[in-house]
């Protein structure tokens, strides 16, 4: 199985599947607006605006599991990014990525890319996966990993 294979929601409701990111280079990422970590948007977005015409995508997961740092809905999630951060990568609906509900989506990204020690639990917001543009989970980031100290794995993987 891929990551290709799964299917989510966008933040307005839409079915999204991951297939149509066949072919790019993802950094999937479980975010927050009320997080120490939340400025890295800025980041995000900026790798995002820098490498998207070299086939590299941000999907952001907002997720309310940490701390109830996500306490918005999907709208409120999406405007408080754009106008704070100008995010304008894909933002999908709010999930869980931990527990009886978590997103498939994200039980395959910690399978493929466990944590230290090899834990699949995901320990806070802003964990993110690298995804080669085969659908290949490369690697997993803590949450103290700035986007721009990840970088250099991205170019990596872009044609």
């Amino acid at each position: 199985m891929t990551i290709y294979q799964h299917t989510v929601a966008s933040n307005t409701g839409d079915a999204i599947a991951l297939e149509h990111y066949e072919g790019k280079t993802l950094l999937i990422v479980n975010t927050a607006s009320k997080c120490g970590f939340t400025p890295q948007y800025k980041g995000l977005e900026s790798l995002y605006k820098k490498y998207k015409d070299r086939g590299f995508e941000v999907l952001g997961f907002p997720c309310d599991q940490f701390g109830h740092q996500e306490p918005g809905n999907d709208d409120e999630i999406a405007q408080f990014c754009e106008m704070n951060f100008g995010v304008s990568f894909p933002l999908f609906k709010k999930i869980e990525v931990n527990g009886d509900n978590e997103s498939p989506l994200f039980t395959e990204l910690k399978n493929k890319a466990p944590g230290l020690l090899g834990t699949k639990r995901i320990k806070w917001n802003f964990t993110k996966f690298l995804v080669s543009d085969k659908g290949d989970v490369i690697k997993r980031y803590a949450p103290t990993m700035k986007p721009e100290d990840i970088e250099k794995d991205i170019v990596k993987l872009l044609p």
